[in-house]
């Protein structure tokens, strides 16, 4: 028996990097994983393909989930798909560095909007839904929540909320049995992480920061999501586990 097996979660902003690679690990652990996905239709049905050739159960749902109407829909069909939802992960979000002289609405707004209110609209719908035993809701934060870096203070000003909101919500929904935790990843290399300005400079100078000798893959940071989505973590709820080799930004 495999330890998610009966479970059902939500990854968003799934189709590609990170949330693909917990997708295909939730569902490789048993859970039945509703794949959400802004704009990548293609890299979500392409995902949904692998996992249930490999004898997995996906679906691909399409939600801007900066929009509260959209979010509902999705959650709604996590529970008509499969009948439950006992796992959310709060994947989606998006980076982009200025200094504060090029600060912003624009700049402000995008991240704040997708790494702050999408994530609570979400965990809003899914508590409702989640049953008697409870649920697991695990945010994707960063190292820099807690390290801010140089021309990021929004980026990093919106995963220190991250943090704060997940600590803030599993004393709120522990009563409950909903656990709440964060994942903060360090230097993660995906598809994304490829378009940042100065990327090779960037990467050579984190990696002579991680003590463990090499960056990230979407991988690691699934191993630990899934251990937190697991019953295996039944008792751990309000931390921000740093995933990041030992390093700091």
């Amino acid at each position: 028996m495999k330890r998610l097996d009966g479970k059902v979660a939500v990854v968003t902003g799934a189709s590609l990097g990170i949330g693909a690679g917990i997708a295909e690990r939730l569902a490789s652990e048993g859970a039945a994983v509703v794949i959400n996905y802004g704009r990548s239709k293609e890299a979500a049905e392409a995902l949904v393909s692998r996992i249930q050739a490999a004898g997995g159960k996906a679906v691909a749902v399409q939600a801007d989930i900066r929009d509260r109407g959209q979010v509902r829909n999705l959650i709604a069909a996590a529970v008509s798909t499969f009948g439950r939802l006992d796992v959310l992960v709060n994947n989606a979000g998006v980076y982009e560095f200025r200094p504060l002289a090029a600060v912003d609405d624009t700049h402000h707004d995008r991240q704040f909007d997708t790494n702050v209110k999408a994530l609570l609209f979400a965990t809003q719908e899914a508590v409702k839904v989640f049953g008697d035993n409870g649920g697991s809701i695990i945010n994707i934060s960063s190292v820099v929540g807690a390290s801010p870096v140089a021309n990021g203070s929004v980026y990093s000003a919106t995963k220190a909320a991250v943090d704060a909101i997940t600590k803030g919500l599993a004393m709120e929904l522990g009563p409950r049995k909903i656990r709440v935790n964060a994942i903060a990843p360090g230097l993660v290399l995906t598809e994304g992480q490829d378009k940042m300005e100065g990327t090779m400079e960037f990467r050579q100078y984190v990696l002579s920061q991680t003590p463990l000798g090499r960056l990230g893959t979407p991988a690691d940071i699934a191993g630990a999501v899934a251990f937190l989505a697991s019953d295996d973590a039944e008792w751990t709820t309000g931390q921000v586990l740093a995933v990041a080799g030992g390093s700091r930004p």
